[in-house]
């Protein structure tokens, strides 16, 4: 076991931020983000000092799993498979390197195959 229950996609982590009750149910799991995710939740232009701020405390408070050669190796995997985001892709395989379900209100990623999902509803 890896100690993880789900890798969080960004969308997830911003209904977080926001108090969304769609994830109140996820509050006591044991988080993943991949490197991706990070650089999306920070990496936002004219972002406050207190927001970004934040956003590094909830950063700071899951696991982050950066790039390694087995993750860019289901990526392109992926790509070959799918016409999927880049982004999207590193996201999945990452999930799928962890072998925990993407938790993730973005539909798209039910098409990629064998990738455990759990699509929330905003």
């Amino acid at each position: 076991m890896n100690g993880v229950d789900f890798l969080a996609d960004t969308n997830v982590l911003l209904y977080l931020l926001s108090g969304n009750p769609v994830v109140s149910d996820f509050l006591d799991s044991r988080l993943a983000i991949s490197e991706i995710t990070m650089l999306e939740l920070l990496g936002v232009k004219d972002i406050t000092a207190e927001r970004l701020q934040i956003r590094q405390a909830l950063v700071k408070n899951t696991r982050l799993v950066y790039l390694n050669d087995e993750i860019r190796s289901l990526t392109i995997s992926l790509r070959q498979q799918c016409k999927v985001k880049l982004p999207d892709a590193l996201i999945a395989a990452t999930a799928q390197w962890l072998q925990v379900p993407l938790l993730t209100a973005d539909r798209d990623f039910a098409k990629l195959p064998r990738l455990q999902l759990l699509l929330i509803q905003p």
